[in-house]
């Protein structure tokens, strides 16, 4: 009986060496991180740049007050100028807010619906559109709101003026309805909304398979499921995704130029119309104005560059503090 000799295969080398693909796939994302902070710094300099004779001369009331005004001579000289921004921010400010309360529930419902309720074909259809509506042009929906949507909301402001008019945001003491905060703020809901429903739904799908079947086993119905699990699992995803929402509809600019009338005056009366955001300001003076009013346009581009960074900073501290209890 012969022995066939075995041979000890040569220990493999144990390296924490990355491979060449994953050096390169590291380049590129790195890079690409990189490119978008430089080009982010690169606007807000930009920006800066423009607008800081204008921020140094009108100093802290370029936010504070709300008169908007150049006066020039025959030769183009600046004789007078008063520039703020107090009623675009209000304006910014109100509604997005109005779009994100609207948005908000609704989209939740939707993602809800998607996830465990709607069968298959529905949801493969209705993801679809969803994913369609947040690629729509900005344009098409301020015409359509404007030609649609606009009757239809000023009948609804009326009944929130006769039933909750004892609440100040919803008194009106001129019965002015037509482009006001409130229509504004219903077209950009309709807008965010595919947004705030698609991060929704991704957070809600990553529930703990394991979880859902427990409550399932202790006897849950569906949506008992849903409020014990479901919920408080994608709780930071949601204000994640309501925070992005607010950031899309805080530089919206033609929708909302379509449908609001930009006055310079500071309006809480989201019922009232008049008001204006930043955005809808920029796209309003841009065309005719002069050297030095662009240079005012530019330096309210940047406080809406910086008002935005702002939100989206809330929006990471916020999904910081409920990440753990949503776990």
């Amino acid at each position: 009986m012969t022995f066939t000799a075995i041979k000890t295969p040569t220990p493999r080398e144990i390296s924490t060496e990355p491979r060449r693909s994953d050096r390169v796939f590291r380049a590129i994302v790195t890079f690409g991180g990189i490119s978008s902070l430089v080009i982010l710094g690169l606007i807000a300099l930009f920006l800066g740049y423009r607008g800081f004779e204008v921020l140094r001369q009108e100093g802290i009331g370029f936010i504070t007050h709300s008169d908007w005004s150049i006066s020039t001579d025959d030769a183009g000289n600046v004789l007078e100028s008063h520039f703020g921004l107090a009623a675009m921010l209000v304006g910014t400010i109100l509604c997005s807010l109005i779009a994100v309360v609207i948005a908000l529930p609704v989209s939740v419902f939707c993602a809800l619906f998607l996830n465990f309720y709607a069968p298959n074909w529905l949801k493969k259809i209705l993801v679809t559109i969803i994913d369609m509506m947040a690629a729509f042009p900005s344009i098409l929906f301020g015409i359509w709101g404007f030609l649609v949507l606009m009757p239809s909301v000023e009948y609804w402001a009326k009944l929130l003026h006769r039933y909750f008019g004892f609440i100040p945001i919803f008194d009106m003491q001129v019965p002015v309805y037509t482009r006001s905060p409130f229509v504004a703020g219903v077209v950009l809901s309709i807008m965010i909304i595919p947004i705030i429903t698609s991060v929704s739904r991704e957070i809600f799908s990553q529930a703990p398979l394991d979880r859902i079947q427990a409550a399932y086993a202790l006897g849950a119905t569906r949506w008992a499921m849903i409020k014990a699990v479901v919920i408080p699992h994608g709780r930071s995803g949601v204000i994640g995704g309501a925070m992005l929402g607010l950031g899309r509809a805080m530089g919206e600019t033609v929708a909302v130029f379509t449908v609001l009338n930009i006055v310079f005056q500071i309006n809480w009366q989201m019922l009232l119309g008049a008001g204006g955001n930043v955005a809808s300001l920029i796209i309003l003076k841009f065309g005719d104005a002069s050297p030095y009013e662009i240079k005012a346009l530019m330096a309210a581009g940047l406080v809406l560059f910086l008002l935005t960074l702002i939100v989206n900073g809330l929006a990471n501290l916020i999904v910081k503090t409920t990440g753990k209890s949503g776990r």
